[in-house]
Order: C-alpha cells, then sequence, then structure tokens
C-alpha cells in the first residue's frame, strides 16, 4: 500500500511553553509531524532550511528578527514552506503585514485546536496544488536579449468572488506576494486594483502612492508600456501595484470609459498580471 506524506510542521515562538503545547496537540493527528522548534526568527530560518517544512507556525512577536521578517526570508528561501502567522493581536494591521510578508494564514493565539488543524491541512493542500502549477509552466519562457524568438506574454489572473467580491484584496494580495517569491527576482508580477471606486489595495499593501490608474483614464488610446509603469507604485516584496484613486468621485472618469487595456499592455511587460 503506498505510503501518504505526513506534514511536515516547523513551530517557531519565543516561549518553550507554548512551543511545547503546541507540539502537543500537533501529536494527536497521526498526519502531521513536528520536524523542529524555534525561539528565535534567526533560529527559525535557518531550522527552516535545513527541515523543509510544509507549514511553519510563526509568532509575529520574537526577539531579535520578528516574525513578520523571518517569513519573508523563509518564503524567499524554502519556497515550499506555508507560513502561519500566530499573534495575541487580532488587528487588521498585523493581519496585512503578515500577508504582505507573503504569509499564507493569520490565526490570533490561542486558536482551537480544530481551527489549527484545519489552517494547517488547508494552506498544505494550497502549497501542493501551488508547486504543481508551478512545475508544470514551460521552462525558458522568457524571450528579449540572449533568448530564442520574440518576448512572449506573461499571464493575466483575475480574482473575483461573489457577494461583493468579499475577500478578493486578501487573496490576490497574498497571491501577488507569494508568486513573486516563487518566480524570483528575475520574474515580474503586477496587481491591479480593479475596484475603482473602493479599492483597498493600497490599504493592504501599505503603500501611499501619488499616481492611480486614474491617470490613466484620459491616455488610454495611447497607453503603452512606459506609460504604464510610470504610476505603478512598487511594493517592497517585488510586486508593482497599479492602484485605485484615493477617492471614489475620482473613479468615476473609468466608469465611463473603455478601460482594460492596461491589464493587456501589462501582461507584455510582466510575467503575471492579477
Amino acid at each position: 500500500m503506498e505510503s501518504i506524506e505526513r506534514i511536515r510542521v516547523l513551530i517557531v515562538d519565543d516561549i518553550a511553553e507554548t512551543r511545547e503545547n503546541l507540539r502537543k496537540l500537533l501529536s494527536f493527528d497521526p498526519d502531521i509531524e513536528v520536524v523542529g522548534a524555534a525561539a528565535t526568527g534567526e533560529e527559525g530560518v535557518e531550522l527552516a532550511k535545513e527541515t523543509q517544512p510544509h507549514v511553519v507556525l510563526m509568532d509575529i512577536n520574537l526577539p531579535g528578527m520578528d516574525g513578520i521578517t523571518a517569513t519573508e526570508h523563509i518564503v524567499r528561501e524554502v519556497p515550499i514552506s506555508q507560513i502561519v502567522i500566530l499573534s495575541v493581536q487580532g488587528e487588521t494591521g498585523y493581519m496585512r503585514r503578515a500577508m504582505a510578508a507573503g504569509a499564507r494564514d493569520f490565526l490570533v493565539k490561542p486558536p482551537s485546536g480544530d481551527e489549527l488543524m484545519s489552517t494547517i491541512r488547508r494552506v498544505y493542500e494550497i502549497g501542493q496544488a501551488q508547486a504543481a502549477r508551478m512545475a508544470s509552466l514551460p521552462a525558458g519562457t522568457a524571450g528579449g536579449p540572449g533568448g530564442r524568438g520574440p518576448a512572449k506574454r506573461g499571464q493575466l489572473v483575475t480574482v473575483f468572488a461573489p457577494k461583493g467580491g468579499v475577500g478578493c484584496t486578501t487573496v490576490a494580495v497574498n497571491l501577488a506576494v507569494a508568486l513573486r517569491n516563487r518566480l524570483g527576482a528575475d520574474q515580474k508580477v503586477a496587481l491591479l486594483d480593479g475596484n475603482f471606486q473602493f479599492g483597498d489595495v493600497g490599504v493592504m499593501l501599505n503603500l501611499q502612492p501619488s499616481r492611480s490608474i486614474a491617470d490613466l483614464a484620459m491616455h488610454i488610446e495611447e497607453l503603452d508600456a512606459d506609460m504604464l509603469s510610470s504610476v505603478m507604485t512598487p511594493h517592497p516584496s517585488g510586486v508593482k501595484a497599479l492602484l485605485a484613486p484615493p477617492h471614489p468621485e475620482a473613479a468615476e472618469p473609468l466608469l465611463s470609459s473603455s478601460m482594460g487595456s492596461e491589464g493587456s499592455t501589462g501582461s507584455q511587460m510582466v510575467r503575471i498580471v492579477l
């Protein structure tokens, strides 16, 4: 009979009692294996590289390197790992910082056993599906100088949901940052906020833009890569965002114009547009 792979979990928390409680809780699930426990962010990064866990339970408040910085390092250096941030603070600002760093989920301490187990399984499945998709991408797709043939168009990914798009921003931002980290620094990822009136991608990424998609409304017919690039706002993760106008009234020209070519033009500039 074919053996089923156990979910490898790394625990990073500066409180020894918390590490032990999490270890004991996870030991009741035969599908989960705790491969290590770290007390600092630095130790967590090193253990992640050594043990290659599927899931990392990361405390946000750590001495020295904090959980957000450690998450950024692990996402970049151990792309197989999916990060779940644990924090006693449940404010939106903490969740936004965690997602922008590349975390897959955010739980308020102390999570219930069912909540923790289901979250670990869910982010593990997301990681496995994402790894399979990335492995299926054709090799050598980059064109341009030194490559054969013309540069190929990037991919356009749309994130939407019913009931007014609840959760779209969280999913799109998290996906964009994760793709940027997995694809590497030589591959560009752009994020376009399609909710012109009430978009909150800028809030989620904690960006203070000087320009937005509204600056393109009067120039849509002459839109090119240089013009589009000039209004995009860079994020520390490497993602470039085309943000919604800062005020709802500024979106009125966009609602009456035939916007849409910005996504097509963007796909000629970058690997993936969301």
